[in-house]
């Protein structure tokens, strides 16, 4: 009989990705949608041209991989938070259900409302 396996090692991995994409891509798209373009610092892409990259399947994929990559990673951060920083390994299926449930949830929502826009 062969033993089950954990998948703890794939969250962590899923947790690692997560944290990386998020350090590399969010500060960008949040220094660029957020102060550059509206304080005139750079000049702001036509509504047109945005339709347009995102309107692309590629860019669509992307998209969704980034929101479901950080969203698992704060669902991870924050069930790990509740586990040893709050001490609260009693509600333990409270707390996966919360956090990776609206990881679950929010990576949907992603998928749906990207699929809606092309």
């Amino acid at each position: 009989m062969m033993a089950r396996r954990s998948i703890e090692p794939l969250v962590w991995i899923l947790f690692s990705v997560g944290g990386v994409v998020a350090a590399m891509f969010v500060p960008v798209l949040l220094f660029l949608f957020g102060f550059a373009y509206p304080l005139g610092w750079l000049a702001s892409p036509s509504h047109a041209h945005l339709v347009a990259v995102v309107g692309h399947p590629l860019v669509r994929v992307l998209l969704f991989f980034l929101c479901t990559l950080c969203l698992l990673h704060a669902a991870h951060r924050f069930r790990y938070t509740l586990y040893d920083g709050l001490q609260l390994q009693h509600l333990q299926e409270l707390i996966l259900l919360v956090s990776y449930g609206g990881a679950f949830v929010g990576s949907v929502a992603a998928g749906v409302l990207l699929w809606q826009f092309g």
